[in-house]
């Protein structure tokens, strides 16, 4: 098998963060459900933007602020979604080629305008997303760059683009090329609601497919609808070949086949803002990992680039991930 040209690929839904402070009774009068991702269309979209208070802008999706902590840590990443030839398109395009993450999927120029979405963080630092897909979840087969694939060590699939069909099909063939060329293949479940809208077609693909599950506790339980999170840790042990899962300040839960480690919470001074926490935690355990490490110091080294991105506005890095990793001694 050639040697890798990329740690990591992610594949995702390409969205630009627009992130406001908001108090629970804002979120009250505009009808808004804390603590979750909700989908919403154009004109929601609009009237919500009207609504927000000083807000700030910058590239987001989830995998793509993978990429984005993994590039801190001085990983290779390319990225693959869609975005249409607009502003937010051009912002999100140079951001990402701009921290050094090979991104090469042509812009659409027609079509719905680039995603966005709107982050409402409340005082005690959750975060309630309202997004608009737009062009994003349009991606199908032929966006996918199979020589990107081949040329990873591990795609990295983003569940929030399990929204459309087409974009099931290319997650199928982006993992059946990777698998093909002897690479892994990872997978997050980035939601609870978006796990209950598609959990049959999640567990076949989990089951199938992935070799590596990210997910955070409310998502790994209704992933296989368990009573407790002990009870879905044993569904998942013989599902895939490692699963890491996040449970917030009480750390990780990395298992694999009959190796299983408790990982903790990296303490910080203050909460400001959770955007991002498990898509930072799944870029430093995919460095670790392709960086030959042994699992518990890959969920080490991902709880320390969660804590950084929780400790800020916004849901990629502001420090070196490098460095503090370097200062744990890791």
């Amino acid at each position: 098998m050639a040697a890798a040209a990329f740690d990591v690929i992610g594949v995702g839904n390409a969205i630009v963060d627009v992130i406001a402070q908001a108090d629970e009774a804002f979120l009250g009068r505009n009808g808004l459900d804390k603590g979750v991702m909700t989908l919403i269309d154009a004109d929601r979209a609009r009237t919500l933007y009207d609504v927000m208070g000083s807000a700030l802008e910058m590239s987001g999706g989830s995998a793509a602020n993978t990429l984005a902590g993994l590039a801190s840590l001085g990983g290779r990443g390319a990225y693959i979604g869609k975005v249409r030839n607009d502003q937010l398109g051009g912002v999100f395009s140079h951001d990402l080629r701009a921290i050094g993450v090979d991104y090469r999927t042509a812009a659409a120029h027609s079509g719905p305008p680039t995603a966005r979405c709107l982050i409402f963080v409340t005082p005690d630092a959750q975060r309630t997303m309202q997004t608009y897909l737009g062009i994003s979840v349009e991606l199908g087969l032929a966006d996918i760059d199979e020589q990107a694939i081949r040329d990873a060590e591990v795609t990295y699939l983003e569940g929030y683009l399990f929204d459309r069909e087409d974009a099931k099909k290319a997650f199928v063939h982006a993992a059946e090329i990777a698998h093909a060329a002897g690479r892994k293949v990872a997978l997050t479940l980035s939601d609870p609601f978006c796990v209950n809208r598609h959990r049959d077609a999640f567990l076949h693909l989990v089951r199938g497919h992935v070799d590596i599950l990210f997910a955070n506790e409310a998502e790994i339980t209704a992933l296989y609808q368990a009573k407790s999170f002990d009870g879905a840790l044993q569904h998942v042990r013989g599902h895939c070949e490692i699963a890491a899962l996040t449970r917030s300040e009480k750390g990780s839960v990395v298992v694999a086949g009959g190796e299983l480690h408790v990982i903790d919470a990296q303490r910080v001074a203050k909460v400001v803002d959770t955007t991002g926490a498990g898509d930072l935690y799944a870029s430093g355990f995919l460095f670790g990992l392709t960086q030959g490490r042994n699992l518990a110091d890959c969920g080490r080294i991902g709880s320390i680039a969660a804590a950084e991105v929780i400790q800020h506005y916004g849901a990629r890095p502001e420090t070196s991930l490098a460095a503090l990793v370097n200062q744990k001694g890791l």
